[in-house]
């Protein structure tokens, strides 16, 4: 007898979209995903406590950085994804630095759409490899700009966790590897930013290259 096949859990997505023929394209696009349920939303999504992550579009005549501020907000735990066309890295770079979890291009192929969701709803940042080589160019050249100087100590414990997050592994999967519980890696990760002095899991990992502060794999 065959076994079952695992179900996935439900992935309840809100699209933040002025125009609504947005809506029935992502529903279109993700239709073949039976675990991505998508709900049309306003920028009030008081009313969704479920929902897991956010398509938030850069339309013209709206501040992405009032929307993403007035979405975070509500809900500060909130996994939101920005799409568009055309932003510029820098723009992309902001995003990400004020918290959004990734940008995906509305010419993006389906399948890199339901990758970054998919990645960024494990807990890791999803961005366009254009804008990652631009902000460890950065960080390279004047790291002193962005890290706080000094010599950051770490536990023998973090240094695990911060070996696995470099090489992309997901809180789920760092936990499993360790064996410790999804929200303690949560608390290693939150510390290891603290100590750094950065907001976000990809400038943690471009730190952790740079200052070679990982061992070489």
């Amino acid at each position: 007898m065959k076994a079952a096949v695992a179900k996935k859990p439900i992935i309840r997505i809100a699209v933040v979209e002025s125009d609504p023929l947005r809506f029935v394209g992502f529903r279109a696009l993700f239709d073949s995903e039976p675990d991505f349920e998508l709900i049309s939303a306003s920028m009030d999504i008081g009313q969704l406590p479920n929902i897991d992550l956010v398509l938030l579009g850069n339309r013209s005549g709206q501040n992405l950085f009032d929307a993403m501020a007035s979405l975070k907000a509500t809900r500060p735990d909130l996994r939101i994804i920005v799409t568009g066309s055309g932003m510029d890295e820098e723009t992309i770079l902001k995003a990400i630095a004020s918290g959004a979890k990734g940008y995906v291009d509305e010419a993006a192929a389906p399948a890199e759409f339901v990758q970054a969701i998919r990645i960024v709803n494990q807990g890791s940042v999803w961005a366009p490899r254009r804008v990652l080589s631009m902000f460890i160019e950065r960080v390279t050249n004047s790291p002193g700009r962005i890290f706080p100087a000094g010599r950051v100590t770490f536990t023998d414990r973090e240094k695990q966790v911060l070996e696995m997050l470099v090489v992309g592994r997901s809180n789920k999967e760092i936990g499993a590897e360790l064996g410790i519980e999804e929200r303690t890696v949560k608390a290693h990760v939150a510390k290891l930013m603290r100590k750094v002095g950065v907001q976000n899991r990809i400038a943690l990992s471009v730190h952790a290259i740079t200052h070679s502060l990982v061992s070489a794999k």
